[in-house]
């Protein structure tokens, strides 16, 4: 196998979305989109961008001042509570030999006018089967548990009720 420049030697099925984000562009241009359809990236999204993504050299297609950032998303039933993630390109690298397929996709963002397209995806992974790695305990699971009763007047109501209806 070669190794590509940036390591990831594992990369294959790789789908460049350039056409779609070209027709976008030119359906806004041509005035048969607005603006607000194609700048519309979600404020968690400009977030994750501005703190985590890799900046790039190309200028905003819109705004043409602004520069994009490329985020880099994770998906796979192997990588369990994991999936969903951003990792950075050196991630990435490591990950390939530690999971035997999930798909990679790549994000430009906009942080001045909120464009934000999908511009390629791809495989990773040695190609080997693997069960999830075991759910490891997050601060997020202590803030859903199901059972934890929200404190709010109107609970404090309904047992007010029960405990009189018991008497």
């Amino acid at each position: 196998m070669s190794v590509a420049k940036n390591g990831m030697w594992s990369k294959r099925d790789e789908i460049d979305y350039s056409l779609d984000r070209r027709n976008t562009l030119q359906a806004l241009f041509r005035g048969s989109a607005s603006a607000m359809d194609a700048c519309d990236a979600d404020p968690y999204l400009k977030r994750a961008a501005k703190h985590h993504g890799d900046a790039t050299t190309r200028p905003c297609p819109i705004c043409r001042r602004g520069e994009i950032r490329e985020l880099r998303y994770v998906f796979g039933d192997q990588l369990g509570q994991y999936s969903g993630r951003i990792k950075s390109v050196k991630e990435l690298t490591e990950m390939q030999s530690e999971y035997g397929e999930f798909r990679v996709y790549t994000v430009e963002v906009c942080l001045d006018c909120d464009w934000n397209h999908l511009i390629y995806s791809y495989l990773l992974g040695d190609g080997r089967t693997r069960k999830p790695p075991r759910k490891a305990h997050t601060l997020e699971d202590d803030d859903f548990k199901p059972d934890r009763k929200v404190k709010s007047w109107h609970v404090h109501e309904q047992v007010l009720r029960e405990q009189g209806r018991s008497r």
